[in-house]
């Protein structure tokens, strides 16, 4: 069983686009759940969206309680996904933290983003006494690849002494468009595909290194 903790410090960075993605594509391998830890329910709602009977796998709403609804939950579900809030200050971030056994950090390709992945890192470092098991994964999103920045992004994330994952995950008009639809990209077809094989690469390296 594991717990992905699914981490940002400014809004904007894909951060809940990857959870629910992410959770998508393990659902096809193993049982998987979703916890939104984030206040704004922005997973929840996107659930909702989808419907009953929607190809997705479950949301569970947990912005409080953080602790005991992740250990009723890993007890029926292979993977749990927790979507936390976009502020590494935010208590159920590192309730998350101290619980998973991986943190992805998705960055986009901007300064912006990488200084307030600086403060992550700081966290990561104090917490790992508490959860010397715990793995964090920086994943550069929202990548434009004729962008000179985006191409640069890569190397400048590794002086953060943070992992960057081989995987990255390109800007595609789909990913909002599913979110619209409460889908993912896995439910897509042929306008997912490139979408979908993105997340699988990053889903076989997060898994590689269990």
């Amino acid at each position: 069983m594991s717990i992905i903790a699914v981490v940002g410090n400014k809004g904007g960075t894909g951060k809940t686009t990857l959870a629910l993605n992410l959770a998508a594509g393990l659902s096809r391998r193993d049982s998987v759940v979703v916890i939104d830890a984030d206040p704004q329910q922005s997973a929840y709602q996107w659930r909702l969206v989808g419907g009953d009977g929607a190809d997705l796998p479950a949301v569970v709403a947990a912005a409080h309680g953080l602790e005991q609804t992740v250990a009723a939950l890993r007890e029926t579900h292979r993977h749990v996904v927790i979507d936390c809030p976009p502020s590494i200050k935010a208590p159920q971030t590192e309730v998350a933290l101290r619980l998973a056994e991986q943190a992805l950090i998705p960055v986009q390709p901007s300064p912006m983003d990488l200084w307030a992945t600086t403060h992550i890192a700081r966290i990561l470092e104090r917490l790992r006494p508490d959860n010397p098991r715990l793995r964090a994964l920086i994943v550069m999103s929202q990548i434009e690849p004729r962008t000179t920045l985006s191409r640069l992004m890569p190397e400048a994330a590794a002086e953060l002494d943070l992992p960057v994952a081989t995987a990255a995950l390109r800007r595609r008009a789909i990913h909002r468009h599913c979110v619209l639809e409460g889908r993912t990209v896995f439910q897509a077809g042929r306008r997912g595909s490139a979408a979908a094989a993105e997340i699988d690469s990053l889903i076989t390296e997060i898994l590689d290194h269990d």
